[in-house]
């Protein structure tokens, strides 16, 4: 801010000047630079790619340089810093005061001959060498020249923009093998000015002579066409373009575009904003009221006007108004009136017997002899099971709008809820485990499923009544869907022939595992075991596992769940035994071929609570079943002539 100040400033004194007089005199080879106090420091390549005789020219570049300034401590300074892998300052800003010390500090320059690690050495220039501790003055333009003839070794561009950001004005010379873009990269803009490529370092007088006249004093805005649109400051040897307060400077770094906030979005209206440049008022769309901070707005209350004539309420809108009922009352064609809503004279109600009208609500009641429901709607007997066909096969027990059937002692209400009998309708919680590994193969897994399909159609499938669940693993284990996901055979086989086929792995032990702590769980379906519900797990593999199955095989069976094996091809028998629940000859089966597992679906028959066993086996509770799912080893041709095995537990008095 202070050397724009400054800057302007001196700017003003030029136009002055310009207006004035018509020319001025400019500096001759003989006379001394006059541009005010400059603190200038050289960053000289000195790197192993200098020649000798090269580091001799720029010696001379230097001197030559110096020879048209104004040496002092209150007019030019000037440090010296030569680089290459490493930085060396010279001498610095307040070292000499006299031009023949510099000179002499010049020429006792010894080279370093390294490497090339100019962003190092802008670094040093703006952390040291621009410091008052160097002899940097505040409120003096600080300027760099810096000599390269190569592509620097480290970055240049992030510290050449930090030390352009601190307000050094940057020369980039390069010298034969420079690169071009490097030295875009750390020079100020604009490049046309700060940017110099010459092909040898015997040409570098040429930069010379035109460093000299941007330095010495010439009024690039008074004695060039700038073509800046609004406002030209000048700087050492160069200049830059300004905007009027309100407009932004473009990207072409003289005209300028008025600041637009409203679309910029840099203001605080809440409607409309209305722009000028670099600043903004506030509006309101029709039928609102801009408040006192003239930023937001409020609708006009037509309501508030008083001559609304509405019979209920008045409710303002945008530009207008309109009337509203209270609830339970409807408003007329008139826009104004309302009337009581009659839903029980209208017929909108759902009331059995006796509807009470209210203004837009009604009440039920019941005639005489009659008692009102839970659902305050419809009416009930008060003995329904001496006034209606109750089906009970044993006691009708009647109940406020309902009844119930019950049983004599021994013997259980079935699922239609009216007839008794020893045992409930064959009703499990079916999970099935199926093998997806690698070795059963696209082919044989779609027999599987057709497999899974055969066993879900022997299955009265319902909500009450059997649930079947369905987890297939390889090398991890996936739910496909729980107990509690489907409820009709139909839909469990249409999600059977959707399951993809996972491959990998056979870990039958971590399938067992999620078996018996997810698919068994209330959360997936399994009924409560309060309720006895039989749970049986199907599982179905064609390999040896590659984890141990025998935990997880006990716990299931220690948990009450029915295991029945069926392995095919590789399958192992001593493991499949392992899973299999006791008697194994009706939990096991075994086959070499994908193509015979449909005999296993065919031979497969669901049987809870059967007729009592014939054999010395003591018969307690029929219905608490262990085994639900027996396999019969026959072949098709023997399947009529399959019969029905049964394991019956002791009776629980109930």
């Amino acid at each position: 801010m202070k050397m724009r100040q400054l800057r302007a400033l001196c700017g003003f004194i030029l136009l002055t000047l310009a207006v004035l007089t018509n020319a001025r005199p400019k500096a001759g080879p003989e006379q001394k630079c006059k541009s005010g106090p400059v603190d200038l420091v050289f960053l000289i390549d000195s790197s192993r790619s200098v020649r000798p005789h090269e580091f001799e020219t720029m010696r001379k570049f230097m001197i030559d340089i110096l020879n048209t300034l104004d040496i002092g401590l209150n007019a030019t300074r000037v440090g010296v810093v030569q680089y290459s892998s490493q930085v060396r300052s010279e001498f610095t800003l307040k070292a000499h005061a006299k031009l023949e010390n510099m000179v002499k500090g010049i020429n006792q320059i010894i080279p370093l001959a390294q490497g090339t690690m100019t962003g190092l050495a802008i670094k040093y220039v703006m952390n040291e060498a621009f410091t008052a501790e160097a002899g940097d003055r505040p409120k003096v333009p600080n300027v760099a020249v810096i000599v390269t003839d190569g592509r620097p070794q480290d970055r240049v561009a992030e510290v050449a923009a930090e030390a352009r950001e601190k307000g050094i004005e940057i020369y980039a010379v390069g010298v034969a093998r420079a690169d071009m873009t490097s030295l875009r990269a750390m020079a100020s803009p604009p490049f046309e000015d700060h940017v110099f490529l010459v092909e040898s370092f015997d040409l570098i007088h040429q930069f010379g002579l035109q460093f000299q006249d941007k330095l010495c004093g010439v009024d690039l805005c008074l004695e060039s066409d700038h073509s800046c649109e609004h406002i030209c400051e000048s700087s050492p040897g160069s200049y830059h373009c300004l905007c009027l307060p309100g407009y932004t400077l473009n990207d072409d770094g003289k005209t300028c575009a008025a600041i637009d906030l409203c679309a910029e979005g840099k203001h605080d209206c809440e409607q409309i904003c209305i722009s000028s440049p670099g600043s903004f008022t506030c509006d309101c769309s029709k039928g609102y009221k801009l408040h006192d901070d003239k930023k937001t707005c409020s609708m006009i209350d037509y309501c508030s006007f008083g001559n609304h004539s509405c019979d209920h309420e008045c409710v303002s809108v945008l530009n207008g108004y309109h009337c509203r009922c209270n609830e339970g009352y409807r408003l007329l064609d008139d826009g104004k009136t309302c009337q009581a809503i009659d839903l029980c004279a209208e017929g909108k109600h759902d009331c059995e017997q006796i509807c009470i009208s209210a203004p837009g609500v009604f009440t039920c009641d019941c005639n005489k002899g009659f008692e009102l429901n839970k659902d305050k709607k419809t009416c009930t007997n008060m003995d329904l099971c001496n006034t209606v066909e109750h089906g009970c096969e044993h006691q009708c027990v009647s109940t406020p709008g309902s009844y119930y059937c019950i049983c004599p002692e021994g013997q259980l209400l079935q699922e239609d809820g009216k007839s008794c009998g020893t045992c409930k309708s064959a009703n499990i919680d079916l999970v099935l485990l199926i093998d997806g590994s690698k070795s059963v193969r696209p082919q044989n897994f779609e027999l599987v499923k057709k497999f899974v399909n055969q066993v879900v159609d022997s299955l009265d499938v319902s909500a009450h009544g059997t649930r079947v669940g369905l987890v297939q693993y390889s090398s991890r284990v996936r739910t496909e869907f729980p107990l509690n996901m489907y409820h009709t055979a139909d839909e469990i086989k249409a999600a059977v022939m959707k399951v993809e086929y996972m491959e990998k792995g056979t870990m039958t032990g971590l399938a067992l595992k999620h078996m018996l702590e997810n698919s068994f769980s209330e959360a997936e379906g399994a009924r409560p075991s309060g309720r006895n519900i039989p749970r049986v797990g199907l599982v179905f593999t064609d390999g040896r596992s590659q984890d141990d199955i025998t935990e997880y095989a006990k716990k299931a069976k220690e948990a009450g769940i029915t295991m029945y094996a069926v392995g095919v091809g590789k399958a192992v028998e001593d493991e499949l035994r392992v899973i299999a629940s006791e008697p194994l000859e009706k939990h096991f089966y075994y086959t070499t071929d994908f193509t015979a597992i449909s005999t296993i679906a065919e031979n497969l028959k669901l049987n809870v609570c059967p007729e009592e066993s014939q054999g010395e086996i003591e018969v307690k509770d029929p219905c608490a079943c262990e085994s639900l799912v027996e396999f019969q080893q026959a072949t098709m041709s023997s399947l009529e002539q399959i019969t029905q095995k049964h394991i019956l537990y002791k009776q629980t008095v109930v």
